[in-house]
């Protein structure tokens, strides 16, 4: 770990400043690092800025301040305080410290130093490069805003606060990373929110030691919920503002780290990552539908490659009526062997997708569906079966609205294939027993990850199985044991 930087007063000799700014951060070696030197009333004034990450404009509105004052703004106050009140800005804030200093220049703030007054001001002129709102690739909807979290946390809680405008709401900014110095935020409504989860959080984060989180908030999520080796997701990842309110509404947490267009929502339960905004934005009985065919994906994406495996190894547990099931003659490739390799086909095709510029990407389909698919199975190397069912379980994957839990579930179906393949249908009824104990054990920040299936909430799990429109669910959930349980008056 490297050295924390020393917490030294900010010297009266403005030399002694530039000293340290050449020792510490490489002024006049780092071409983005700079310093403007005046005099203001006789006195000299330096200024220093990081390229890049400054608005051009406020740094020359605040320049042009500084040099108009005049003598008689003086008389009672030290230059810097003088300073200070002609700042045409809301951010201004004085520093004691030369390392608090540093942290706000490569913030993206600038820091001006006076001669023999020991202090700093610093005012917040940052513009980072980015990119504007726009709807997220993963979490299209029909119908709905259309504007999205980006990497600029200032404009991401912003997109929050416009649509809670809730005097209780909260936002806690913390630094973490000794290098990297990345701000994150846990966002909460005071009065809602249980007080317990928010001191869960805030420890996690100021407990942080590394030298920086440059993967933003992947690695805050591994540090905050120690998930290890367990593929299953213990948070919710979104890019949708109306989404993370909605859940800010019922309890939630939310974790906010710069440079990330996505947004933590803790805690969260396996029931959480299958639900979608689409379900939300069409009437109760079109989004009860949409949530079944939804649910229908997600089973097919875990046990339909088991089941039909199963049939295949033990052909005299079908019933007459579907006898057709399995393939008609043997093939030279083990059954489970052609799965394994077209479920790495399909997988690498989704990387090559990510990787293929988009114009490229219509002709890398063709040549997935006609050269590899119908040519694998003339040649025999895949039955054709095996390809149906293959790709029947990559588009419940695809169907599955949470990337991370489609992801778990396949390694969770291929777990299945294989015991099936060894051990029949001890294999399958074992495998599947197994995975739900071991899904049911799973506690996320101190929830219970199949909530409310196991521990069983009747009134809660009608509500994961029927989407209820909004004036009938008054009450908020109880997982996470909200100050305010009923969101409306009752």
């Amino acid at each position: 770990m490297p050295q924390k930087g020393n917490k030294q007063p900010i010297p009266k000799r403005l030399d002694a400043v530039e000293d340290y700014m050449k020792e510490r951060i490489g002024l006049h070696e780092s071409f983005d690092f700079g310093v403007r030197k005046l005099v203001v009333l006789h006195k000299n004034v330096h200024i220093y800025y990081t390229n890049g990450l400054c608005d051009t404009k406020t740094v020359i509105d605040t320049l042009r301040e500084i040099v108009r004052l005049k003598n008689g703004e003086t008389l009672s106050a030290k230059i810097s305080e003088a300073i200070k009140n002609r700042i045409p800005h809301q951010s201004v804030e004085t520093v004691e410290t030369l390392d608090e200093a540093v942290d706000q220049i490569l913030s993206g703030l600038i820091a001006l130093f006076v001669e023999n007054e020991g202090k700093g001001i610093v005012v917040d002129t940052r513009k980072y490069p980015g990119r504007q709102p726009e709807e997220p690739d993963t979490e299209k909807v029909v119908r709905g805003s259309r504007d999205g979290y980006v990497e600029n946390i200032v404009v991401n809680t912003a997109l929050t606060r416009r649509r809670i405008r809730d005097e209780r709401l909260r936002f806690e900014n913390f630094k973490v990373g000794e290098r990297s110095k990345t701000d994150v935020v846990i966002g909460y409504l005071k009065d809602v929110a249980n007080p317990e989860l928010v001191a869960i959080i805030r420890k996690e984060i100021k407990g942080i030691q590394i030298d920086g989180i440059t993967m933003a908030d992947k690695t805050v999520e591994e540090f905050l919920v120690k998930q290890g080796y367990n593929p299953f997701p213990l948070v919710r990842y979104t890019e949708r503002p109306d989404v993370a309110a909605t859940h800010l509404l019922e309890g939630h947490v939310l974790i906010f780290v710069d440079t990330s267009p996505s947004v933590i929502i803790a805690p969260t339960t396996y029931f959480h990552h299958v639900q979608h905004a689409e379900e939300y934005r069409e009437s109760a009985s079109v989004g009860t539908l949409i949530r079944w065919a939804r649910f229908i994906g997600i089973l097919i994406s875990v046990f339909l490659i088991p089941l039909w495996l199963l049939f295949v190894l033990e052909p005299d547990l079908l019933p007459d009526s579907i006898d057709y099931i399995g393939p008609e003659k043997k093939s030279h490739v083990p059954v489970i062997l052609q799965i394994f390799l077209a479920d790495l086909g399909i997988e690498l095709l989704r990387i090559a997708a990510i990787h293929t510029p988009t114009p490229l990407s219509t002709a890398m389909g063709i040549i997935a569906a006609v050269l590899i698919g119908e040519i694998a199975v003339d040649v025999g190397l895949f039955m054709s079966e095996v390809i149906l069912y293959v790709s029947l379980a990559a588009i419940g994957t695809f169907a599955t609205p949470s990337y991370e839990l489609s992801v778990a579930n396949k390694i969770a179906r291929l777990v299945l294939a294989l015991l099936v393949t060894i051990f029949k249908v001890p294999g399958l009824v074992i495998g599947s027993t197994v995975l739900l104990i071991f899904l049911a054990s799973i506690r996320s920040l101190d929830t219970p990850y199949l909530w409310p299936f196991i521990p069983f909430n009747p009134r809660a799990f009608m509500q994961i199985l029927f989407r209820r429109s909004v004036p009938g669910s008054k009450i908020r959930p109880d997982i996470v044991r909200p100050r305010n349980r009923y969101k409306q008056p009752v």
